[in-house]
């Protein structure tokens, strides 16, 4: 079953814009933040930006000032705003939601606040022409 769904990837020249979209599955319960990463070539994954449910914003140092994320509460959507492209933004592009649940007893007694899961979507790819 597909749960997250992105759309927006492409071929842009640097100096350009793209706006990447994730449609986030209503069956998802218990959302506690929304990211958008991306993988290059021979690099480990890294995040690029997140949204708490409570508004809270972070956004990796390369990106600061040039991508903006944001959802679309009536859509239910995940959004990246990408503006100034260069050659380094370059990759595949994913969507990601982590849902809290409250543990176990057994696990709180143990020190475990709560469990986290992980949803990722499909990826997107990004090409940066010089």
């Amino acid at each position: 079953q597909v749960q997250l769904v992105e759309s927006g990837g492409g071929l842009v020249q640097a100096g350009g814009s793209l706006r990447l979209s994730c449609e986030v599955s209503e069956s998802i319960f218990g959302i506690h933040s929304m990211a958008w990463y991306r993988q290059s070539v021979g690099r480990q994954r890294e995040v690029v930006a997140s949204l708490t449910t409570d508004g809270i914003t972070d956004y990796a140092d390369s990106v600061t000032g040039r991508f903006t994320i944001s959802r679309d509460s009536a859509k239910d959507t995940l959004l990246l705003q990408m503006d100034l492209l260069t050659p380094e933004d370059t990759a595949v592009y994913y969507c990601n939601v982590k849902v809290r649940e409250v543990p176990s007893l057994s696990d709180q007694e143990k020190g475990i606040r709560w469990n986290e899961f992980d949803y990722w979507g499909q990826g997107t790819q990004v090409t940066v022409l010089s």
